[in-house]
């Protein structure tokens, strides 16, 4: 009988296991860019066939990546832009593997109503000065967002810095952006777009998908220069480099990596199951649809830890 009854409260113990893993909210933390696709697109639509609450909490793929390696946040699922991220994940042993499940590529987006709005709207459709003359112009507020914790913010440098080589034009990228870190030009990730959209900048750098998805207009850019075609990764994405200082004051150089977003379940999410539902959502029909329809590209690659 006792052994009966011990069974029997191991079936108990296990089934309110799975039903309180199963009301438990899906958390995602993403890349800060993907915020619409992620709160607006991704996250309510699974949420709807999954039977779950959805949480999405985006912030510079880095900059995340190192709250979730440290401890300070848990989440289930971590969507980042470019391996690096990842890689810090996987150091510290929160994570074996990461799928791609979307890619980008680099514009320069501007506000419609900016007092250089005619200027960039004419280099868009080919007339006119060409769009980095126009982002010379003294008095052009530029945004972009803090390398050292942002992908995004690393790739409008490297992106700049390969125009400077593709047109030729030595000092370029220092003219738009000034120094590497530049307080004057760096914003919050989460708000760079909200900033565009309201007046606050001119004209700022960022990825396709995410321009596209807060229905901004953009100037695309060649393919040497948007990072987009690994082609070039190589070849000629990776002569361009540049040196950042870490949070306790070491200098790492950093390259360009392609512009892919990886997706992974971590292995200390408190709802593994809807974690792993939830990125095989991404990768389905229904989710690779959302992603187009928010401006984004299909995958390319494979893991880059396999």
């Amino acid at each position: 009988m006792f052994k009966l009854i011990a069974s029997m409260s191991l079936v108990v113990i296990a089934l309110t296991a799975r039903t309180a893993e199963a009301d438990a909210p899906l958390r995602v933390t993403y890349a800060g860019s993907m915020g619409v696709v992620m709160d607006r697109g991704l996250g309510p639509a699974f949420a709807a066939i999954g039977h779950v609450e959805y949480e999405g909490q985006g912030e510079g793929s880095y900059g995340m990546a190192r709250l979730l390696a440290s401890k300070k946040i848990v989440a289930d699922v971590f969507v980042s832009i470019t391996p690096g991220p990842m890689k810090i994940l996987e150091d510290a042993g929160l994570i074996d593997e990461a799928v791609p499940v979307a890619s980008t590529n680099v514009v320069i987006a501007f506000n419609p109503r900016s007092p250089f709005a005619k200027q960039l709207e004419q280099s868009r459709v080919g007339q006119g000065a060409l769009w980095w003359q126009v982002l010379e112009s003294p008095g052009l507020r530029f945004g972009r967002t803090d390398p050292t914790i942002d992908p995004s913010g690393q790739n409008i440098i490297f992106a700049l810095m390969l125009a400077e080589k593709y047109y030729k034009q030595p000092g370029l990228a220092h003219k738009i952006l000034g120094d590497v870190e530049n307080p004057r030009e760096v914003f919050a990730d989460g708000g760079l777009l909200t900033r565009l959209e309201a007046g606050q900048i001119d004209a700022s750098a960022g990825y396709e998908s995410a321009t596209i998805s807060a229905k901004l207009p953009y100037i695309a850019l060649p393919d040497e220069i948007n990072l987009s075609n690994p082609q070039f990764a190589q070849s000629w994405y990776q002569t361009v480099s540049f040196d950042v200082r870490d949070a306790s004051g070491k200098t790492a150089t950093l390259r360009p990596q392609p512009l892919v977003f990886y997706a992974a379940v971590l292995k200390n999410a408190p709802n593994p199951m809807q974690a792993r539902n939830f990125v095989s959502f991404m990768q389905s029909r229904q989710g690779q649809a959302i992603f187009r329809q928010n401006g984004y590209r299909e995958a390319k690659g494979a893991s880059p830890f396999r």
